[in-house]
């Protein structure tokens, strides 16, 4: 597939000295300034307001044994702007790329080898990227790129004690000040992006990732000391081959003055490019919903049980039923897919099933055995397919996954990754994926490594769904651990996902009377929204306020962490002067939902004081 934005490559020849070269937001408030420092490496820092908030951070790429951020001499700029908008699946419709660009030459003074350093300076953020133009291969060995934080930071990331920390993402999201980074884990100084440091003296927020992530090793940061967090790229020090131009992605820095202006940040999928209009003609194919999900509860099952899932999501008013892992053991295996897969048409229910990576990931003959898996996916009339198990953000695992996407979109079927790095905005480019894990999601649940606490419930809206979706595959009410039955109801409008799989059994959810209060609020969540706003008491982990609207209804979710908190003077003022009839779901108890209705404008509101710990409150209004 054809590259849509392409690189700038600027002529050595035209090299001329420059002390420091400054690119500024659209609206003036952020300034970048790419120099030398006094060991002639190229640097850049970032101030707002005059106020520096990344200190000088190198920039760098390691090529054949040659750095080309070390002896680096700045040469000929080329600048442009850029302003356009864009539909996107998630916390709001329509995203903007709006942001002040620069080209610039940078020639290696050693070997004389040139590059080009492309930058992009958003209102809220700043990144950049290398273009080597070369040909034949050469081996890339890493990256000297860095994040120079403030001092006082506090960092969030993902921990978990175990070696599948850096293969699937699946870290529960904790804190520690910015010093200790370096020896805080069980597992070592590098962490999975996205990493958030919140900023002293109430200066904000950074998060720190990449974007437009092909035909490179993904990124992870190691924490070096001295306030640094350093590139540390997944396939090592072996490196890896480039053939012809080298491209890096784009090494992300964004900064929020507040959690909302975080949260609907659109710079990830700004940086990659559109939909090839060829491959992607035809969108009709592609639509978000909710899924039911027979294998968290009771395992994959028959046939016959598979097909009782697709008639009970057709009841909750599902779009799709996810057979998981097992099926291909059923006898005549595609002949049964096929059945559920006309059984769910019948229904308008859209099958998706479940696939090993393992088992399609040999790239000979172009991926015969994945081309064969599709081909077979697609005639039997599935929606589309879940691979798992890709475990690794190696430049050969990405291009697997990129060419999973590409395959999947020449047959028109949508794609959930998982057992898989971060996202870096591949949605953007390949909108058939509806969704990737990457994320510590409800199945640990199930899991010795023990309950998903709700402090990173809590978090997840602020750090991981920054940067895509996450398929968290929530609301548990059957193993909800030390969460109350309306936190678990209220991570189905946090979770970020325009495919969201609801991992309670359907039967419960249709059937069981306890859970019957908050059905019909359940069966009106959507997975996609037009806009979002995160209230002022939000604080990372301990409490999560997110209004979310849909057409003319809002939705208003409430996470608690592991403490109470205060919802004295929540502020309602997204609501306008319109009436509203307000449905609010709390729990009484920790296994038990209640349900409360008035009238905005003409009742008491019973919005409570506060929230217990571990809780979550819902709260549907419905324009009247």
């Amino acid at each position: 597939m054809n590259r849509l934005f392409l690189p700038i490559l600027l002529v050595p020849g035209l090299l001329s000295l420059a002390p420091a070269v400054e690119l500024k937001s659209p609206d003036g408030h952020l300034v970048a300034t790419i120099e030398t420092d006094s060991a002639q490496d190229l640097v850049y820092t970032i101030s707002r307001d005059g106020k520096v908030l990344l200190a000088p951070s190198r920039i760098g790429v390691t090529i054949e044994g040659v750095d080309l951020g070390k002896d680096a001499t700045l040469g000929q700029e080329k600048r442009a702007s850029i302003d356009d908008q864009y539909p996107v699946f998630g916390p709001k419709s329509i995203a903007r790329n709006r942001a002040n660009t620069l080209a610039l030459s940078i020639r290696h003074d050693a070997s004389g080898q040139s590059c080009t350093l492309e930058a992009r300076a958003f209102d809220d953020g700043f990144a950049w990227r290398i273009i080597s133009p070369g040909s034949g291969s050469r081996t890339v060995l890493g990256e000297a790129s860095s994040w120079v934080l403030p001092e006082k930071s506090i960092i969030w990331f993902g921990e978990r004690n175990s070696p599948w920390k850096l293969r699937t993402y699946a870290g529960e999201f904790v804190s520690a000040p910015l010093s200790k980074l370096p020896t805080v884990s069980s597992q070592g100084p590098v962490q999975c992006p996205p990493l958030l440091a919140e900023l002293p003296d109430g200066l904000g927020y950074i998060l720190v990732t990449e974007a437009a992530l092909e035909n490179y090793s993904g990124l992870r940061l190691r924490a070096i000391g001295e306030s640094t967090l350093q590139a540390d790229l997944a396939d090592g020090l072996k490196g890896f081959p480039i053939t012809g131009d080298l491209v890096t992605p784009w090494r992300v820095t964004i900064l929020a003055r507040d959690l909302d202006g975080l949260v609907n940040t659109d710079i990830i999928s700004a940086l990659n490019p559109p939909p090839d209009a060829r491959l992607f003609r035809d969108l009709s194919y592609i639509k978000p919903g909710r899924s039911v999900w027979r294998w968290w509860s009771k395992g994959t099952g028959s046939p016959d049980e598979e097909r009782a899932m697709i008639d009970d999501a057709a009841a909750l008013g599902f779009e799709y039923s996810l057979v998981d892992d097992g099926w291909a053991k059923w006898p005549d295996a595609w002949k049964r897919i096929r059945e559920l897969a006309t059984h769910g048409s019948s229904r308008k229910v859209g099958l998706l099933i479940w696939k090993d990576s393992n088992e399609i990931s040999n790239p000979a003959g172009d991926y015969a055995a994945m081309r064969s898996f599709l081909d077979s996916a697609k005639s039997a009339g599935v929606a589309g397919v879940k691979v798992d198990f890709f475990n690794s953000e190696s430049q050969a695992s990405i291009a697997f996954q990129r060419r999973l996407l590409v395959l999947a979109a020449e047959r028109k079927l949508l794609v959930i990754l998982h057992g898989i790095q971060k996202p870096t905005g591949e949605s953007r480019t390949f909108p058939n994926e509806i969704t990737r894990e990457g994320v510590r999601g409800l199945e640990l649940n199930h899991m010795t490594e023990g309950m998903i606490p709700a402090s990173h419930n809590a978090a997840l809206p602020f750090i991981r769904y920054v940067v895509g979706p996450g398929d968290y595959t929530p609301l548990g009410y059957s193993t909800p651990g030390d969460t109350t039955w309306a936190h678990q109801l209220t991570t189905v409008i946090t979770t970020g996902s325009p495919l969201m799989v609801i991992a309670e059994n359907p039967a419960m959810l249709l059937r069981d009377p306890a859970v019957r209060p908050a059905l019909d609020v359940l069966k009106a969540i959507p997975t996609t929204w037009d806009e979002t706003r995160v209230l002022p008491q939000s604080r990372i982990g301990e409490l999560a306020i997110l209004a979310r609207r849909k057409g003319s209804d809002w939705f208003l979710a409430i996470l608690a962490g592991d403490r109470p908190a205060s919802l004295a003077n929540l502020d309602l003022s997204f609501l306008g002067h319109s009436s509203y009839q307000a449905v609010m779901i709390t729990s009484p108890s920790q296994k038990a939902l209640e349900r409360k209705e008035w009238q905005t404008g003409a009742d008491t509101s019973p919005l409570p004081a506060q929230l217990a710990s571990n809780d979550g409150l819902v709260i549907w209004f419905r324009k009247l």
